[in-house]
């Protein structure tokens, strides 16, 4: 039955709390964790359930996320038939380009979806991490005869900032959703949803018709707190790692916590891994001065001085005499000697002089834009 399903992923989510980190890249683009990106893991998870055909579909700031995807060859997606389709925006006399939500988006792709020869589609947003396959939840969906399964995960607050709506459920005895609710002050559930949904892909094309002929634009506001009583919506419960990259203060949460040995075990399983860009590059170097304590290192690092609980992307320089601490350093960038940095996340290709010392906090890391000089 996985054969019988594709994939549409929307990366066209706002990006404004995520400030200079979205600058020049998508969400979808964002690294994770020393060598990943965060599109990495839902194309992942579609690929482990052994779906062929995924769409992705672009809104700005994609130049990144089609260099980082490229053919889809990491995720054996480079096929004769099906395999990875990006769908930038374009402009026509009913498409200025600009979407204004998640069904004007899905709107603007219909042509790949009526083209898409599956009956099953799974439709998510690119702001989330996790590991998983959708296999047990595409047997749920066929089995209780649902229109629309919502993945869910359980938890206790909600999130403080308003750039992604959280959508919290309530479900009755056999999970089915008897009520939703879109960024509750007071939230009535602890349900709540993944941006994962599955639906037949004739009832996709049907809803998405129907809201455009009343000209409505978003998927959850239009579509699902509308019908929650038409609908046949169920839920199917995740009890693994999931981060929502939504702001300064969780993007630098989730890529801390990857340093646990039991989140890195959920998000890294081997029996469905998590696929990437390959770049060849030289191991990381240790100097005889080098001090590393409870750090991820990727390859191309050179070591100098002392690291303590951070996360270091390829190709980071890190001088004799510096001290980082709970800091993300991405991609490229060179710390010069004396330095010290605490709670820091260097943007790719920054450049940090000698002598410059920066400290932030963990619900306010200091920040600096890619190609930065210091």
């Amino acid at each position: 039955m996985q054969g019988n399903v594709f994939g549409l992923i929307y990366t066209g989510e706002s990006s404004m709390q995520l400030r200079d980190l979205t600058y020049s890249r998508s969400v979808a683009a964002v690294p994770f964790a020393g060598r990943y990106r965060c599109i990495d893991f839902v194309l992942s998870s579609m690929v482990n359930t052994g779906i062929s055909n995924v769409g992705l579909i672009a809104q700005k700031n994609y130049h990144s996320l089609m260099d980082h995807l490229g053919s889809g060859k990491e995720w054996e997606l480079h096929r004769k038939h099906d395999g990875l389709f990006i769908l930038p925006p374009f402009v026509t006399h009913d498409n200025t380009g600009i979407y204004k939500g998640t069904l004007d988006a899905l709107r603007s792709v219909l042509g790949y979806i009526r083209r898409s020869t599956q009956r099953y589609v799974i439709l998510t947003g690119s702001h989330t991490v996790f590991n998983t396959t959708f296999r047990a939840m595409v047997d749920q969906h066929i089995d209780t005869g649902a229109d629309i399964t919502i993945m869910y995960n359980d938890v206790t607050v909600g999130h403080n900032d308003d750039q992604f709506d959280e959508l919290r459920m309530e479900l009755d005895d056999t999970g089915r959703i008897t009520d939703l609710q879109l960024n509750p002050y007071r939230p009535s559930s602890c349900h709540s949803s993944c941006d994962v949904f599955i639906l037949e892909k004739a009832l996709l094309e049907y809803l998405i018709e129907e809201a455009a002929s009343h000209g409505c634009t978003d998927f959850i506001r239009d579509v699902l707190l509308r019908k929650v009583n038409t609908l046949k919506l169920y839920g199917w419960r995740y009890d693994g790692y999931i981060g929502c990259l939504s702001s300064i203060a969780s993007y630098f949460t989730h890529n801390m916590n990857a340093l646990k040995k039991e989140v890195r075990a959920d998000l890294f399983n081997p029996d469905h891994p998590i696929y990437t860009k390959v770049k060849d590059e030289v191991p990381a170097r240790y100097l005889s001065t080098a001090k590393v304590r409870n750090s991820l290192v990727a390859d191309g690092c050179v070591i100098e001085g002392e690291v303590d609980s951070c996360v270091l992307f390829r190709g980071v320089k890190v001088a004799r005499g510096t001290r980082l601490t709970n800091c993300l350093v991405l991609q490229g960038c060179d710390i010069q000697e004396g330095c010290e940095l605490d709670h820091v996340i260097l943007d790719k290709g920054c450049t940090v002089h000698s002598g410059r010392r920066l400290a932030g906090y963990e619900s306010f890391p200091v920040i600096i834009r890619k190609g930065s000089s210091i």
